[in-house]
């Protein structure tokens, strides 16, 4: 049986760790973070990830499951209008242009992972003959499952998925605005690799940092909560699991408080 969390509690840890990060306090608010961990080990609050973008403890592998789960869950209904209209978000139209400048599909099977409301699969629809989604938030899920876009959709987290797969094989999948709340690349390319056909693509976003900010470091989590990663080790990692790159772009993913979100664009082949 899970432990009861105490919701007052956790509420009261929680909005004094954010009022005292944000007043600067950094010992206090990590302090209070992990009075938040205590409460809720499973972390749907992310305190974890809030720790880690404040320079203390270490970096974790992952974003906590239920606090990816939670967050997206809580902005379904409100997602694309703040994710596209307001932040600037358009990762899918990129991805679209690129395969198309570059000769690439149509496609038979599309496994889109972090699928969200569909933003990748409308764009992408017309590509494909056949499209799975995947994604850990139900809410979202539903609103794609609404749009009627995919032939099949599932709730589930994409790493357990892609190791628990036994359906045939695809001839694309596309990762967009997902490895920002991934640290270690090393499970999703590897499960993206078991589950692509020979010569498929794996297409995915990532957000990056200036060299000075990651100093050699192959991921941290940034200022907002979410995973930079060094192009150095996405080229590494891809290499690794037997990916040949077939291009990287410099982007900008999003806006945040104004300013633009460096990033990558990437394509790759297995080999």
């Amino acid at each position: 049986m899970a432990k009861k969390i105490d919701e007052d509690a956790l509420a009261e840890a929680y909005n004094r760790a954010l009022a005292l990060e944000k007043a600067g306090d950094v010992d206090a608010a990590v302090k209070a973070y992990e009075e938040v961990l205590a409460i809720d080990p499973e972390d749907h609050g992310g305190a974890a990830v809030r720790i880690a973008s404040l320079g203390r403890g270490e970096t974790p592998a992952k974003a906590p499951d239920a606090y990816v789960e939670t967050l997206f869950d809580q902005h379904a209904e409100v997602f694309e209008d703040v994710l596209v209209e307001q932040l600037g978000y358009h990762v899918p139209m990129m991805v679209r242009q690129r395969l198309q400048t570059l000769g690439l599909g149509p496609f038979q099977r599309l496994l889109d992972l972090g699928c969200g409301t569909g933003l990748t699969g409308s764009t992408l629809r017309d590509m494909c003959a056949d499209m799975t989604g995947i994604d850990i938030s139900e809410n979202m899920v539903e609103i794609a499952h609404e749009k009627d876009l995919y032939e099949t959709l599932f709730v589930a987290e994409v790493e357990d998925f892609l190791d628990d797969n036994d359906e045939d094989p695809f001839d694309i999948i596309t990762a967009t605005d997902v490895l920002p709340y991934l640290g270690a690349l090393e499970p999703l390319f590897f499960g993206a690799a078991e589950n692509l056909t020979p010569g498929g693509l794996f297409v995915f976003s990532s957000e990056t940092l200036p060299d000075a900010v990651l100093a050699g470091r192959a991921y941290i989590v940034g200022p907002h909560q979410r995973f930079a990663h060094a192009e150095t080790y996405v080229r590494e990692r891809l290499t690794a699991t037997g990916f040949e790159l077939v291009e990287i772009t410099d982007i900008n993913v999003r806006m945040e408080e104004g300013q633009p979100t460096p990033g990558h664009l990437v394509i790759a082949r297995l080999a």
